[in-house]
């Protein structure tokens, strides 16, 4: 299943549900879909994601491998439209939404 997460600042991203599942525990948040967060909440949040996807940076090996396929795309890239959509939200004190994406594409 594919998640939606949308704000009023125009931005959307869709990502794969154990993905989103994944960044939205990152964020301290439960992990409910669908769920939002209010738009003086989201610093704290962008702040854990960012702080959680440094570790994750950080289990990358000296030989520049961390552990998966070499055409794996790894989470920090993963997470990084997100974080877009986090910041620009955050700067406008807009919520972010998610659900699961119903569209038939």
């Amino acid at each position: 299943m594919m998640i939606r997460f949308e704000s009023k600042t125009g931005s959307t991203v869709t990502m794969f549900e154990k993905d989103a599942e994944a960044m939205l525990r990152m964020m301290d948040q439960s992990g409910v879909i669908p769920s939002a967060i209010r738009g003086e909440d989201i610093g704290s949040a962008l702040t854990s994601l960012q702080s959680h996807l440094g570790t994750e940076s950080a289990a990358v090996t000296e030989d520049g491998s961390n552990g998966e396929e070499d055409d794996a795309v790894d989470l920090p890239t993963r997470a990084y439209p997100l974080i877009q959509l986090l910041e620009s939200a955050a700067a406008n004190n807009e919520s972010v939404m998610w659900d699961y994406n119903h569209s038939p594409l």
